[in-house]
Formats: C-alpha cells, structure tokens, sequence
C-alpha cells in the first residue's frame, strides 16, 4: 500500500503526457525513456523529475529515485512530497538512520502533516523498531482518521510485536476508511495473512486469494488452457494445471500440497506443472508422472502474466490452478498437513557425491544467514553476522557455506569471528544448481537458515532443519513450528533485532550435535 503522497502534479509536452500514459499500461521501460526524452526538453522541470523519480521507486532503482527527489527538493524547497520520496527511496535503501533523519527534521517544520507522520513509522516499522513506529502511526490516525493507510500500517507494526488483536482492529479500521479499490484490496490481503497468523486457516486461504484479483496492484494473470479450478471441482480422472506463481521459495513451500492433488486425481487423472526453470528437473523426479516444463512471464495489460509454454499433452487441460490456490482446497485445517517430511526428491547420486566429498569426520552443518535481497524491511528478518560466530567457532563441528550471492566479504568475516575457515562446496552453484544443494542439503547433519529459498529446499526434501524465524510470520500458521517442513524446528525471536536467545540456542543445539550424548 502507497504510504506517501499522491501523484506529481502533471507536467506539459507531448512527450510528459506518453511517458504517463507509457506508465499506466504497464510498459516501464517506455515510459522511462519517454520521461528522460520530457525532461531533455524541459531540463529541472520538477514535474518530470517527480515522476521519474516515481518511476525509479517502481522499477526498484532506489538509488536515482532517491537522487532524482534531491533534485525536486533543490527546485522547490518545499515540496513535501519530494522530501517524503527521497526518505521513502533510503528506506528501500535500508539506509534508516538517514531516511528516520530527514523525516524527523522535516515534520519539525511541518507537525500537523499524517503522512509524514505515517512515513517515520512504517521506516521504524522496517528499522525493526515496531514498538517505537506505533506512536508516530498513532499521530497520523490522529491527524487524519480518514487516511487508511496509517491505521493499515500500525496495524503491520502491531503484526510485526506479534499483537494480532490489535493488529485486527487496525485492518479493520483500515479497510472502513479506505474509498480506494486497488488499498482495499491490499488491507484484505493482509486480513488473510492475520487469520493465517491465527490459525484460522479456511478463512485466511478464502481471504489469499484475493492476490488474484485484478484489483490487487501486483496481480500476476495467467496464460492458461482449460478453466479456472475451485475448490468444489472433482479432480478424479482430470487433466489439471498447476502454475507456480510467485518467488523460489513459495514454489517449494507450495509444493507440499501437490501429493495430495496427484491422489485427488486418482490413476486415470494426468497432472501438469509448470515451475521455475531451476527446478524443473527435481519436480519431474519427485512427480515422475506429472508433466513438467518451465513457466514463462511477461508483460500484458501492465500485468505480469505467466504462461506454460514449455508443457504439450495430447491430452487438453481440463482445468488450472496457481499454485498457491490450492490450499483452499487442501488445507482447511492443521491437521491436513502431512507429518511425513520430505515431498521432494534430490538426485540419489548427487547426494552420494555430496557424502563422499564430506567423508567421515566430525558432523557437518550448513548455513545460510539471509536472503538474496536485503533491501527496504528485509534486514530485520535477519539476524546479524556476528550472532553466527559461536556456532561455526563449535568445536567438533564441520562448518559448510550454503549462502548463495555474492557473500564472498560475509564468508571472510566469519571465518574471521569464528577463527576458523568455512568449508565451500567445490563446483557447486549455490544461486543456480538447485539440484546439487538439494542434494548437499540432504547429505549435511544438519542445516541452520533464515527464512530464505534455501530453507525451503531443505525443508521440502525433508533433511534435517533448523530455522531461524522473526515474531510475525503468518506461514507458521497460529503453531510454534513450521507445518509445510514436519522435520523442521523452530527457533523464533521475540522481537526483531532480538536475535540473542535464539541464535544462542541454536548454538547451543549445534554443540549437542557436535558432542552426542
């Protein structure tokens, strides 16, 4: 949901009005170029430079929307709007000290303005400072009671310290004083994730769906033969679709119902899937009679769209679902979850090589301390570098890197702090290969992670898994576990930056492992 001002006031030229009609459809590289063609001929323009540096934000390019909203600010000194961009732009950034800075300062000049009220909380919120965030979102309900994003962001921070009630309450207010279709859309979604928080799961997977709504801002739509499947279809003897929708990690999590569908179609039914191009040969392994190919995604209507072109049957699809509709048929309750771990089958000879190369010695665990992206409010997720020192310093203990990116600077610093080095998998890919660290996750003892594609990998082959989690997570659905990945345990903070006590009892689990009994 927006949480800053509204859209720049337009501009003049021929080239202004394409370049906003460019961004409506959808198209932004257009709409891009159209806006520097506008601003070539119209140089400072403010105008323009507010709507590119719009456009920067929604393209993830952080960095010029943050350079271009200085500029706004330097032709018109008080424009709030670009002062409230730029601090938005830092904040994506993660740079919150300087984003918390420039909010401050600007509502000591302009105290009675909510969104800049609302601003300074939802940066505290993503600071990792929910409890602080809820007195300055408290001011803007306050300011405005008709600005429905502010008591939708208090109520993530309510989410965030793990007060559902109050969260609830938020969201409802939300929702009453919002008169904007695609806003409402987005406070139901967060209604869903709450009830799911709650364990109240046929409501929240009833209420999950709205992503597919045409009025969710970031619907994706669907390129697919046959019709829509619902929960009330029969699926015996069907020929049924399944579209992976979203990132790496809901692919694997999402999985976990698909044995279900193969039963529910029964032997004369015929399952299709279309699954990121990474996977594709450990889905085919793990469904051996499922059809499996790779999804592809454009650009339609300023929608992504996601296709299987990669899939031919003689046999046409008699209905699709996106993968992450299927729980509202499936898991209505957490007893409909499996306890059997592991619906995933890595390559038996890949992990064969992964135990060879680790040979006898001392047990040996993986880690992985963040996700790809650490941008905007993905660092509270995770818990500081120097937390992970004690348990690759365990003596008795083998170390491994399952951190995937560019973590080369992190790898040293650890080895550093541990005073030991960590071991890297030869040859193996750790972004790309995800079949091989499939395999290696399953020949490890054991695999420490944040909540990121790599725990999911691990928890969806079944190998042995300890996860590291923050307070407000609506996939644990209402439990102290983690019911996707039976095999999993949890080690959860109180709040986020709060990572001593579960980093030290993970610490404290490794040390067992490292000397049994």
């Amino acid at each position: 949901m927006a949480d800053h001002s509204g859209p720049p006031s337009p501009g003049s030229g021929e080239a202004f009005d394409r370049a906003r009609a460019l961004e409506r459809s959808g198209d932004l590289a257009g709409a891009l170029a159209a806006y520097e063609a506008a601003l070539a001929a119209q140089p400072n323009d403010p105008d323009i430079l507010a709507a590119l540096a719009t456009l920067a934000g929604r393209m993830e390019m952080h960095e010029v929307a943050a350079a271009l909203w200085a500029q706004v600010s330097l032709a018109q000194p008080g424009r709030l709007e670009a002062l409230d961009g730029r601090a938005r732009a830092l904040r994506d950034l993660g740079r919150f000290d300087e984003a918390i800075g420039l909010l401050r300062e600007t509502l000591l000049a302009n105290p009675q303005e909510p969104r800049l009220w609302n601003s300074l909380g939802v940066t505290l919120t993503q600071d990792g400072q929910a409890e602080l965030a809820l007195t300055f979102l408290g001011e803007a309900v306050r300011l405005d009671p008709g600005l429905a994003t502010a008591p939708y962001n208090r109520g993530n921070a309510h989410f965030d310290l793990g007060q559902l009630d109050a969260a609830a309450a938020d969201y409802a207010a939300a929702a009453e004083a919002s008169h904007d279709t695609a806003e409402g859309a987005v406070i139901a979604f967060a209604q869903a994730t709450l009830a799911l928080a709650r364990g109240d799961l046929a409501t929240g997977w009833d209420g999950y769906q709205v992503r597919l709504s045409p009025l969710w801002p970031k619907a994706v739509t669907f390129d697919a033969p046959g019709r829509p499947w619902t929960p009330g279809d029969d699926l015996a003897g069907r020929h049924l679709l399944v579209l992976a929708e979203q990132g790496l990690g809901d692919e694997l999590m999402f999985a976990n119902l698909l044995p279900d569908v193969v039963h529910a179609l029964g032997p004369d039914g015929q399952l299709s899937l279309a699954v990121e191009p990474r996977l594709v040969e450990l889905f085919r392994r793990s469904f051996p009679a499922a059809q499996v190919g790779a999804h592809a995604t454009d650009s339609h209507d300023g929608r992504r769209r996601r296709a299987a072109p990669n899939l031919a049957s003689p046999r046409p699809v008699d209905l699709w679902a996106p993968m992450g509709a299927l729980p509202q048929g499936f898991r209505r309750a957490i007893t409909d979850f499996p306890t059997a771990p592991g619906y995933l089958k890595p390559d038996p000879a890949r992990i064969a090589h992964w135990k060879a190369w680790l040979g006898e010695g001392p047990p040996a665990v993986g880690i992985t301390w963040r996700s790809g992206k650490l941008g905007g409010d993905r660092q509270r997720q995770y818990p500081p570098l120097e937390l992970w020192a004690p348990i690759a310093s365990t003596p008795g203990l083998r170390v491994v890197n399952l951190q995937y990116g560019d973590c080369a600077g992190e790898l040293a610093e650890l080895a550093a702090l541990a005073g030991r080095p960590i071991l890297q998998p030869p040859g193996l890919d750790l972004r790309e290969d995800l079949e091989g660290l499939a395999a290696l996750t399953v020949a490890l003892d054991l695999t420490i992670s944040v909540s990121n594609a790599t725990a999911a990998l691990a928890g969806a082959c079944g190998a042995p898994l300890l996860l590291i989690g923050g307070p407000a997570n609506w996939a644990r659905l209402g439990t102290n576990a983690y019911p996707w990945y039976p095999q999993a345990r949890m080690l959860t903070a109180q709040r986020f930056g709060d990572w001593a006590k579960p980093m030290a009892d993970a610490a404290a689990e490794v040390a067992k492992l490292a000397r049994p009994g």
